[in-house]
């Protein structure tokens, strides 16, 4: 992924690890733990204080980690990814809080009930970590598999949620 022009970011704690919030203008176009599989090259961000989008995100991250929030209510920009992976992110954000969706029904819903691997792959690179829920989608049989963040971050926050 690469970052937009003048793409501004902070770090916020959580009780998952420090996380990276990504801001260009008035859009959040990133969310990453550290040490995430597919995080972008951060080092010509420039740091932000002070950013209105980048202090929302982080307030309600940490009302959601409290257990006050279930739906983010901020502007976000998913154009980084492709046009398959950007129809996959869109498709995540409809999967409610404290339920989960196997790959196969993501892929189905998408309209390509074939294409279980390549909405994997568009899952694991969602850039907007836990905003887009992407934690929510499981293997069949609800199994835990595949998590940019880590596995133990996925049953973590999928138990915040109270869908474990």
């Amino acid at each position: 992924m690469k970052l937009p022009n003048h793409t501004v970011c902070t770090s916020t704690p959580s009780p998952l690890g420090p996380i990276t919030l990504a801001a260009a203008g008035e859009k959040l176009v990133g969310v990453w733990f550290e040490a995430q599989a597919h995080r972008p090259d951060l080092s010509g961000c420039a740091k932000a204080s002070g950013h209105a989008v980048l202090e929302r995100a982080a307030r309600q991250l940490a009302e959601y980690f409290a257990g006050q929030r279930r739906q983010f209510e901020l502007p976000l920009d998913l154009s980084s990814g492709t046009a398959f992976q950007q129809k996959v992110w869109q498709a995540l954000l409809a999967i409610p809080h404290g339920q989960t969706c196997s790959y196969k029904t993501l892929s189905s819903t998408i309209g390509q009930p074939a294409a279980v691997r390549a909405v994997g792959g568009a899952v694991g690179r969602n850039p907007l970590s836990i905003i887009v829920p992407c934690h929510r989608v499981v293997g069949a049989g609800g199994s835990l598999t595949g998590y940019a963040g880590g596995l133990q971050r996925k049953a973590a926050l999928l138990q915040l949620e109270g869908a474990l």
